[in-house]
This record gives C-alpha cells, structure tokens and sequence, in this order.
C-alpha cells in the first residue's frame, strides 16, 4: 500500500500550515478562547473557502468527495494549530451522520450549508451516567401529531453554544433513532460551559420538544450501527490530531532545549535530556503510523475490523500522547504549566482528547473484545 500524500493533499496541508503560522497565532487563539463564541468565526469562514468544510462529502451536494485519510490531514493541521473551530463535531461526526444516513431531502438542505461555513452542527448524544457506552441512551421519543415528541437531557455536547441544529439520539421503542432539532425548538434549553481545553460545551434539556416526520435521520430505531461509524471516524480524526499536536510539541520543545542555558551551556546538550527528546520523537512517529492505520480503515466497510483497528489506534496514540505531553512540560520546567505558553494548551488539549469517546482503559477494553470475538 502506498502511504506517500499526493500533491493535492501536500498543498492542503501547506496551505493550512500557513494560515495557521500567519493568521492564527498563539495570542490570537488565547483572545478567541475568551470570546463570546470560544472560537473565531473569520477563521471558520476561512475554513470555507479552503474547502475543508465540505472535504467529506459527496460532489452530488457541494462537497469534495474526500476520503478519511483527507479528513487526517486537515485534523493533523488542526491540531498543531490547536484550532479552536469546532470542525470535529461540526463536519466531522454531524456532517457524518448526515452523509451516511440523512434522506436525499436533507442532504441537500444541510450539507451545502455545512461546506459553505453557514451551518454548525452539535451531536447530543452523551448522557449522565453513561461513561463512553454508544447505547446509554434514556431521552425518550414518542410518535406525536404525526412527528416525535423528544423528553430527556443530554451532557458535554461539543460545541452546542453555537449550533444552528443538534443531531439528538433517543429511545422510539423499537431501539434508537436520530433526530435534528433546530437549536431554537421550544422546550430546548442550553447551560453552556467552558471545557478544559478553552472550547464550549454545554448540557442539554428537552422537554416535550416537538420535531416533525421529516426530522427522524436514517431508519426508525436502527441508529445504533450508524452512531457506532460516526464515533469510530470521530475516534479516527481524534487520533490524527494528537499527532499534530504532538508534531507541534516536540518543535518547541527542541527549540527550547536548544536556547535554554544552565551553567552556560544549553540543556540540549545534556544526554539524559537528549535522551527524553529521542523519546517524545519516536512516540510521536508511532503515533502517526497508528493514526494513518486508524485513517485507512475508517472507510472501511467490515465494522468488526474497523473497530477493531481505530480502539488499538486510540488506544496508543493516548499512550503516546501522554508521554509526549508530559515531558514537554517537565524539560519546560514551571514554565510549561503557565497559561502565557502554548505548551500547557496542548497538553489540556491532548487531556481532553483522551476523554472524549474513550479513554485508553476504555479502548484497550474494546480491542480485546474484538480479540476475544474473532
């Protein structure tokens, strides 16, 4: 298998290693994560006109047709920017979903919109209590009026403060379904939050929320499978950004032990730091193996060897990334905890990528089931 970029996928990263070097500095990124909206919408129309926005969908409804491994790139780029843009659970897992399961109808309402940078899309799946099980579902939604009545509540959803439309999941008696709610339905309510990492989530509320035939997203009670490939892609891009970030941790952290003086020397020049940077090198590289493996079999139609894959690619690319980000801050020194430093910001970044749809525990789990299954 040939693993080199082709040059259209070269210049797409370049373009994006630039924007993010010229446009979207550190300090900037700091101002965004105290904005109103948590993150930059300049940026995001940017995003539009890159085309990375409709990078994942088909060309019959304005998209780009790309594949998994596109998707890497962008989220690799993403990461060493530490993008505040919430591209993950917008375009990646939303626009997923719409992709794979939404009707001919809805995808011409919403996927142009999306691509164009008009559209935001929250995924409220989560709820108290069910740690990273994709069948901890208690929202109920009861056929009423010839549409659905939606009752229940939902936690930490990526980005809702600022989705036009949620994508709910919910109980129909038959098993689960999807739904798209407009972000002003009546009975809908929001408490928002800053996360760890500077972004916006917030908690749901439905009550007695009231959606038409028209919302129900792929069939009736079949959801489950659909959500299953929407996380393991999410899972995939989770991975490729860890990578980023890692890339970009290793940059400044060389950079630093190459000026840092102790005893009028540089600290790059001690063998035991030397050492721990050959470490933070060779993790990273790992890392990136796993994630392109975790790339490649996104797209891939057998779900047993998809999941398979993308847990143990999770799995160590967390493993990595811990490491990576801990000695980044350690050869920093105090300095590497400070909020004027990026260093502290990936590394609550990388935190929170290992929290969102499962740990390492978690996906080691996963991955020895699969073992056990085959």
């Amino acid at each position: 298998m040939n693993f080199d970029y082709t040059e259209e996928q070269t210049a797409l990263q370049d373009t994006l290693r630039r924007f993010f070097a010229r446009d979207y500095g550190f300090e900037h990124r700091r101002a965004m994560s105290r904005s109103a909206d948590g993150f930059d919408r300049a940026a995001w129309a940017t995003f539009a006109e890159f085309g990375i926005l409709a990078l994942p969908f088909p060309e019959d409804f304005g998209g780009l047709d790309g594949s998994a491994v596109d998707s890497m790139l962008v989220m690799e780029m993403l990461g060493r920017g530490l993008a505040l843009e919430p591209y993950l659970p917008s375009v990646i897992l939303c626009g997923g979903l719409i992709r794979d399961a939404g009707s001919a109808a809805q995808k011409e309402a919403l996927l142009p919109a999306l691509s164009g940078g008009e559209l935001m899309l929250a995924f409220a799946h989560c709820e108290a209590g069910g740690r990273y099980a994709l069948d901890h579902v208690t929202t109920q939604a009861t056929p009423a009026g010839g549409g659905w009545k939606l009752d229940g509540a939902k936690a930490v959803v990526l980005a809702a403060p600022s989705a036009h439309k949620f994508i709910v999941s919910a109980q129909d008696g038959t098993g689960l379904s999807l739904f798209l709610v407009d972000a002003k339905a009546p009975g809908l309510s929001l408490r928002s939050y800053p996360t760890q990492d500077g972004a916006r989530a917030a908690d749901l509320r439905l009550d007695a929320v009231q959606v038409g035939a028209e919302a129900l997203i792929g069939p009736a009670g079949g959801a489950l499978p659909l959500i299953e490939r929407a996380v393991d892609y999410a899972n995939a891009a989770l991975c490729a950004e860890a990578v980023g970030i890692m890339a970009a941790l290793n940059e400044v952290t060389l950079d630093y032990l190459k000026t840092r003086k102790q005893f009028g020397t540089p600290i790059g020049k001690f063998q035991a730091l030397q050492h721990r940077m050959a470490d933070m090198v060779i993790a990273t590289e790992q890392a990136r193996s796993m994630a392109t493996l975790a790339a490649v079999r996104a797209d891939s139609p057998d779900a047993a060897e998809r999941s398979r894959c993308i847990a143990a690619a999770k799995a160590y690319v967390l493993q990595s990334a811990r490491l990576v980000g801990q000695q980044a801050v350690q050869l920093h020194g105090g300095m590497g905890v400070t909020d004027e430093l990026n260093v502290g910001h990936y590394f609550k970044r990388l935190t929170m990528i290992g929290l969102t749809f499962g740990d390492v525990d978690y996906h080691l789990g996963r991955f020895s089931d699969s073992l056990l299954a085959a």
